[in-house]
């Protein structure tokens, strides 16, 4: 590339199909950014940041089966250098389920409810 910072690449997991395709988009419409995979559970998500390599993880925390605690965990094990950052997707800012998921090695979190400027 000619001087171009390259798009920062992006893994979006949630299990509400709205939730996920709506931040998505929200992603794709911005300079800068290249949603490499949409993952509607835990499992899948694993699956898709192996295969995909992001930089960057959107993860909700509660989903049915691996949750998104377990993901985490399970990505930032397999993950070749340089490991993704996991940025949690939540609902509850005082969740026992944040402090787990930073535990398991998220960088950080962000509810739901925020802006679409303050996710970008």
């Amino acid at each position: 590339m000619t001087g171009k910072q390259e798009d920062i690449r992006v893994l979006v997991v949630d299990d509400q199909v709205l939730i996920r395709a709506g931040v998505a988009a929200l992603l794709r419409a911005a300079p800068g950014m290249e949603v490499v995979g949409e993952a509607a559970d835990g499992e899948e998500a694993v699956v898709l940041a192996a295969a995909h390599r992001p930089d960057v993880v959107l993860m909700d925390i509660r989903m049915p089966g691996m949750s998104g605690i377990a993901a985490t965990e399970r990505i930032l094990e397999g993950a070749a250098d340089p490991a993704p950052r996991v940025l949690v997707l939540t609902t509850f800012d005082l969740d026992e389920y944040v402090y787990a998921a930073l535990r398991a090695g998220a960088a950080g979190f962000l509810l739901k409810d925020a802006g679409p400027q303050r996710l970008l």
